[in-house]
């Protein structure tokens, strides 16, 4: 089973390399796995997944996506790289002025598919994530965890071979929480996806095999 995700020796820091919240870190992501990275608050869960998508480069060390070197990746190859990737961020970062079906179909539309294609696509999400009733609403017309909901669609829009999520479920309600789950669990299991989660907690129900990784002082460690 090829690596989607390699770290050897991997050292993140900010200001300059000055504050380093991650330090000579080692770890592997193979394709197809579950992955959850948890971690006190501050130990550089989130810092971790922005390497990971190439908003943070790398202070030393290595750290490939994909094959990729996320070290010196130029701007096109790092373009193309996440357009095969889906993103679940915290804050959402919905598009308050368009639709929920819209906003859904956004990586669809800045690839160009066309409009049956979009169509498609934006029914069956709608579907799994139980907003099909919302279609024509906009963003801010829902609750938190609708919005969420939408996010997570969007992310799965273009059957990603990566998905990294920002604590996709920290602050909503239960309903919202177990679709999420259920969906992520589903990509994972049916679409070959691999899932990597930054959480303060696992749920407590959870019906896949799974890995942890911690970060704890600067490093991070598989938990058995």
């Amino acid at each position: 089973m090829s690596n989607v995700i390699t770290a050897s020796k991997l050292t993140l820091a900010y200001d300059n390399g000055k504050n380093e919240i991650i330090k000579n870190a080692s770890f592997r992501v193979k394709k197809g796995e579950f992955v959850f990275i948890t971690g006190p608050s501050g130990s550089g869960k989130s810092t971790l997944l922005k390497a990971l998508y190439g908003a943070l480069k790398p202070k030393s060390g290595i750290l490939e996506v994909g094959n990729l070197d996320m070290s010196s990746i130029s701007r096109s190859k790092l373009q193309k790289l996440r357009s095969k990737m889906g993103i679940i961020f915290q804050d959402y970062k919905l598009i308050n002025e368009w639709t929920v079906e819209k906003n859904v179909i956004l990586p669809l539309i800045i690839s160009g598919y066309n409009t049956e294609v979009q169509d498609t696509q934006a029914k069956r999400l709608l579907r799994h994530v139980k907003l099909t009733e919302q279609a024509h609403r906009y963003p801010l017309e829902l609750s938190g965890g609708e919005q969420q909901r939408v996010g997570v669609a969007r992310a799965l829009s273009k059957n990603p071979f990566l998905i990294l999520a920002d604590e996709p479920t920290g602050n909503l309600d239960e309903y919202s929480s177990n679709v999420i789950w259920d969906l992520l669990e589903n990509a994972c299991s049916q679409l070959g996806s691999t899932i990597v989660v930054v959480t303060h907690r696992i749920p407590s129900i959870f019906n896949i095999p799974y890995r942890q990784l911690i970060i704890e002082n600067k490093g991070i460690y598989e938990v058995h």
